[in-house]
């Protein structure tokens, strides 16, 4: 009788910590340095980066077209200089708007 016991007594050591072990694993899984809430996270940071890096692109892009403007079309350095300078002509007459 007391094999019985003994070999039942191991035999549930033995499963309790298999399912110990199981569920160890499973919450490493989920929740460890590569778990996958973490891959979830990374990847949407990824994204949010790639769509980032597109954007400033475009931005560049932008720019560079801008800059060849300046350099070849003079009217765009007018342009320019009217727009962010304040920059006006000898013959024009400014008119400034007071604010209430």
């Amino acid at each position: 009788m007391k094999e019985k016991n003994a070999g039942s007594w191991k035999k549930k050591v033995l499963i309790g910590g298999l399912a110990f072990l199981l569920v160890v694993l499973f919450i490493t899984s989920l929740f460890g340095k590569k778990g996958l809430i973490e891959i979830s996270r990374a990847r949407k940071n990824y994204a949010a980066l790639e769509k980032e890096i597109e954007q400033l692109k475009q931005e560049k892009s932008r720019l560079e077209r801008e800059i060849a403007d300046l350099e070849k079309n003079p009217k765009a350095v007018e342009r320019a200089a009217r727009g962010q300078l304040w920059m006006v002509t000898p013959d024009e007459k400014v008119l400034i708007k007071k604010k209430k």
